[in-house]
């Protein structure tokens, strides 16, 4: 393994991918990361929710000696990922409670006799002795950490358990370890690498914006509803709605499925029996929509899920990042519509209030970042990147409600911007964004009297607005850079950004005030015109030369080989390969392995049955 380098090494990792996964190349960064898993160099890899992370592990452990161990957090996490993989013909196994005693024995001796090529295993057992002693003679290759912003203290889903991982370079020196993750800001990378001890890691930050994903934020005003059109939008297709409590999953879930909507619930309220069961018909495609907490959507691997509704808003761009990310992660488009209101802030300051503790570090920051995200006027895909440090290229992303022009914009968006910068400089920048609404709605609250400025020329300039839409416009203004807060007070300055805006040399975007009747307007595209042409919507390009009818076929063939086997659907097929054979219609088996997903394993044990429905619908 040693002497393989350059054109060969790509060659054998080129012939595993395409042997067992049916792709013919690699996504951004897989091809480096996994020629450092080969290497047995440490690595920290973060690559988006559906961008190969899995691969990157995967491919290189076929390609080498010996046993690849796995750390997965979740047990319905790994039974789907080595359902995969066996479904590929890639041999590989996991151990959990779930299992008997004499499973485990059956998965321990299939390992002794080098059977298996991966084992996928939770922290807490990994770390256990006798599991360390049992590896240590069992020619292990790798060790992969799954999640790894689990042990970060900074990550937004910290597992004390991941902490002692910590301990396997110590046990395992001349072994690589890797860790994975979609989501981590450059503080949380650099934890995850302290934290598990690793030796000058290769660190691959892939980009964190998934351009299949299509967002929309909407104020939430009749929330049922808003929901409905989004669920009419999406028949028969998986979806997951989030909800904040427990109350408002069972209220919506009683609702919607009363309206005749295929629905179940899903929170910490139930029992393990019951959750099981939710999550196993959401996955096994007998129930289209989970309505769930955030307690649900770790441990799921369905590639299909068409969109992903909150209800409510998250409490920081991590989570929201985290659990928008469940949908398309077979790369097709998928739409994330988040409905909020501005209690949701109060909501969340008023629930860490009730657990008598202090917020986590960085709180209080994350929830205003978020606030900023859903009032803001920054195209949703830039504003995501841009919190991961990131910035996107391009003027319109061609994939979110605001490059897509489907929110309302303020026609005269530089003289209000004048405005409220104009205020925050007679104000001599000193206040922050709640008193500067109100010196511009003309308040006679005592604060400003006392300070004298109800006689400042822009005193009530925006007196015909209300306090939340004059708010909503200097976040605005903040998010696109032309104020920046300042302090513990968060005190606005106007930027050098902004002197430009005051000169009228730039003009800012400002998005109109929701209005009840709104949500018609938003079907399609209003308000003003935003510079550049945008692109062309993922949503056709996904569909472009696709037989929609026999699509259609084709998933009824999937789901009735999936049921039979006991797997999920997408473990047969992803939607992008049904969509690519309903494109192709290959017509032998050559042909049918050409199609995207599609490796000699599923060839050989699906492509004849295929084959003959596509020939049956061309005949």
């Amino acid at each position: 393994m040693a002497r393989l380098r350059g054109r060969s090494l790509t060659a054998m990792l080129k012939e595993a991918l395409k042997k067992f996964w049916g792709y013919d190349g690699f996504r951004p960064l897989q091809e480096e990361a996994m020629r450092t898993v080969l290497d047995r160099r440490d690595s920290v890899v973060i690559l988006p929710t559906g961008g190969g992370k899995s691969l990157c592990y995967q491919v290189p452990s076929i390609c080498m000696p010996g046993l690849a161990v796995v750390v997965s957090p979740l047990i319905s996490l790994m039974k789907d990922q080595v359902d995969a993989l066996r479904a590929c013909g890639v041999p590989a196994a996991y151990i959990n409670s779930t299992q008997s005693p004499e499973e485990r024995r059956s998965v321990s001796r299939s390992i002794e006799q080098g059977q298996l090529k991966l084992l996928y295993i939770a922290p807490e057992r990994l770390v256990q002795p006798r599991t360390l002693e049992f590896l240590a003679r069992s020619h292990v290759s790798l060790f992969a950490i799954d999640e790894a912003h689990c042990i970060s203290e900074w990550g937004h889903d910290f597992r004390p358990e991941y902490r002692e991982l910590s301990l396997l370079k110590r046990q395992f020196p001349k072994l690589g370890v890797h860790a994975f993750t979609a989501t981590a800001t450059p503080r949380v990378r650099d934890d995850i690498a302290v934290q598990l001890g690793l030796t000058d890691p290769v660190r691959l930050v892939g980009s964190f914006d998934r351009p299949n994903l299509i967002y929309r934020v909407e104020r939430r005003d009749g929330l049922v509803e808003q929901i409905r059109k989004v669920l009419e939008q999406h028949r028969q297709e998986a979806g997951v709605i989030y909800c904040l409590t427990r109350r408002d999953v069972d209220t919506l879930h009683t609702t919607l499925s009363g309206m005749g909507y295929r629905t179940l619930p899903y929170h910490a309220g139930l029992s393990d029996e019951e959750r099981h069961r939710h999550q196993d018909a959401f996955v096994g495609d007998r129930v289209d929509t989970i309505i769930a907490t955030v307690a649900f959507g770790m441990g799921i691997d369905k590639s299909n899920v068409r969109y992903v509704v909150h209800a409510g808003m998250p409490k920081s761009l991590e989570n929201y990042q985290q659990e928008s990310g469940r949908a398309g992660r077979d790369g097709l488009e998928a739409d994330c519509v988040l409905f909020y209101s501005a209690g949701d802030v109060v909501s969340w300051k008023q629930r860490w209030a009730k657990d008598a503790t202090a917020p986590p570090d960085g709180a209080l920051e994350s929830l205003d970042a978020m606030a900023a995200y859903c009032t803001g006027a920054v195209c949703r895909h830039k504003a995501l990147t841009r919190y991961f440090g990131q910035e996107l290229p391009g003027e319109l992303c061609g994939a979110c409600d605001l490059c897509l022009g489907q929110v309302d914009t303020v026609p005269d968006s530089l003289i209000v911007s004048q405005k409220i910068l104009s205020s925050v400089v007679r104000q001599q920048e000193r206040f922050g964004g709640d008193y500067t609404a109100l010196v511009l709605r003309g308040s006679h609250d005592q604060r400003i009297l006392q300070n004298g400025h109800e006689k400042l020329s822009t005193y009530g300039l925006l007196a015909s607005e209300s306090q939340r839409t004059v708010r909503d416009w200097i976040e605005q203004l903040a998010g696109q850079g032309y104020l920046r807060k300042v302090g513990e007070y968060q005190v606005l300055e106007v930027t050098p950004l902004g002197r430009q805006v005051l000169r009228g040399q730039i003009t800012p975007r400002l998005l109109k005030p929701a209005e009840p009747d709104a949500e018609e307007k938003r079907t399609k595209p209003t308000g003003g015109k935003l510079p550049g042409s945008p692109k062309p919507s993922v949503a056709a390009e996904s569909w472009e030369g696709v037989d929609r009818t026999l699509f259609e076929s084709l998933r009824q063939l999937r789901r009735k080989l999936a049921d039979e086997m006991g797997v999920p659907a997408y473990i047969v097929f992803s939607d992008a390969s049904l969509r690519d054979m309903a494109r192709q219609r290959p017509q032998t088996l050559d042909e049918f392995r050409k199609i995207r997903g599609v490796g000699d394993r599923k060839t050989e044990d699906f492509g004849e049955e295929f084959i003959e429905l596509i020939a049956d619908s061309t005949g």
